[in-house]
C-alpha cells in the first residue's frame, strides 16, 4: 500500500472528507497542516509539476487570504516565481487538499476525481 503525503487544513471539512475517503480505501497517510508547515516553493514547484495543472488551480480562490489581499487582480501581473513565492508565505492561500504519492498530485477533493487517481493504486 502507498503512502501518501496530504497537505490539508484540519478543521477544513473537504480536507476532513478527503482524509477519511483515503483512510477507507487503506492508505496510510501522512498529514501535514499546511497552515502551520505549507510547502516550500521548491516543494510547490515539483507539487505543479507533477499535477500537470495550472498554477491557477492551486489558489484556493475562496479563502479569506486571497479576497482580503485582492489577489483575483493582482495575479494576472505577477510572475510564476512571484506567485510560488507568495503561495510558499501563506498556507491559506492554497487549495486543499493537495495529495501526493511522489508521482501524482491531486488538488481539492471530488470522489470521482479521487476514484480515478487513487483508486488504481489500491488494485
Amino acid at each position: 500500500m502507498s503512502r501518501l503525503v496530504v497537505y490539508q487544513y484540519p478543521p477544513c471539512g473537504t480536507c476532513r472528507k478527503a482524509v477519511k475517503w483515503l483512510e477507507q480505501q487503506g492508505f496510510e497517510l501522512d498529514l501535514r497542516n499546511i497552515k502551520e508547515a505549507p510547502p516550500s516553493v521548491k516543494e510547490l514547484a515539483e507539487l505543479l509539476d507533477k499535477s500537470g495543472l495550472e498554477l491557477k488551480k492551486f489558489w484556493n480562490t475562496s479563502g479569506d487570504a486571497y479576497r482580503e489581499q485582492g489577489l483575483k487582480d493582482k495575479l494576472p501581473a505577477m510572475s510564476r516565481e512571484e506567485q510560488m513565492a507568495l503561495l510558499a508565505s501563506n498556507g491559506m492561500l492554497i487549495k486543499r487538499p493537495i495529495v501526493y504519492d511522489g508521482t501524482r498530485v491531486t488538488v481539492g477533493f471530488k470522489e470521482e476525481m479521487y476514484e480515478q487517481a487513487w483508486k488504481e493504486n489500491l488494485e
